[in-house]
């Protein structure tokens, strides 16, 4: 079995991967070997994708056998068929249309959108050296992380692969790991600040509402900020004091 002319598109594998490598590189901005090491695994999960989507289709002709005996009549190594979840379903018509393709699609665009809005606020807030807690913050303590676990997931449901749905696992595994490494070092940093906002606010599963508890940490917040403003009013007012008596 040889593949279709849907595949050997080796351009379109070249440029769909460096728009999602790029995406990632501009929005996770990697310091450290660990995080080198995470961009580059996603790299390889998004080329080991588009490599089988557009180039060659590796788990098809792998399966071809076993999918041959119960999906007769169907090609399939050719592109539909790459959509294995229709496939193994038996969903007639054009798989682009399907409820898991456009499902798919939607969670793409909803983590690409949650990574780029969570960059932004992260952005903002180190230039102001505050702790970030606004945006999709508000909602998830890591929501940059979430982002692409959730860009992953919309493309296993588009395109399954076997190799990608093994990398899947383990690039979740070292997202949590590098987010709670992370997380360590701006604790150390906030402290007293960041412990009521952690308590307020999950770590990667937001809850269907906006956490109750969330609306706690804003208010403590509010009164540490005017704690301080206070005090720091206080002073001042110390100071021109002794400026007076001296």
């Amino acid at each position: 079995m040889t593949p279709s002319e849907d595949y050997g598109l080796w351009t379109s594998v070249a440029v769909s991967s460096l728009i999602f490598i790029i995406f990632a590189f501009s929005f996770s901005r990697p310091r450290t070997k660990q995080d080198w090491r995470s961009l580059g695994a996603f790299s390889a999960f998004v080329v080991a994708l588009f490599t089988e989507m557009y180039g060659f289709p590796l788990t098809l002709y792998l399966l071809s056998g076993w999918l041959g005996s119960r999906y007769r009549g169907v090609d399939l190594l050719s592109h539909d068929a790459g959509h294995l979840w229709a496939t193994l379903l038996g969903w007639k018509g054009d798989p682009h249309l399907n409820a898991f393709h456009i499902l798919s699609n939607v969670l793409i665009i909803v983590g690409l959108v949650f990574i780029a809005r969570s960059w932004k606020v992260l952005h903002r807030a180190q230039r102001q050296g505050v702790l970030a807690t606004t945006g999709p913050y508000a909602y998830v303590r890591h929501p940059q992380y979430l982002g692409f676990i959730v860009v992953m997931s919309g493309f296993l449901l588009q395109w399954p692969t076997l190799l990608t749905m093994a990398m899947f696992p383990m690039l979740v595994w070292r997202y949590v790991r590098l987010a709670y490494r992370e997380e360590m070092e701006v604790r150390s940093k906030y402290a007293r600040e960041y412990e009521i906002y952690a308590a307020a606010t999950p770590g990667f599963l937001p809850g269907l509402l906006r956490n109750r508890n969330h609306r706690k940490f804003a208010l403590r917040r509010s009164l540490i900020a005017g704690v301080k403003e206070n005090q720091q009013g206080d002073s001042m007012n110390d100071e021109e004091s002794l400026r007076e008596v001296t």
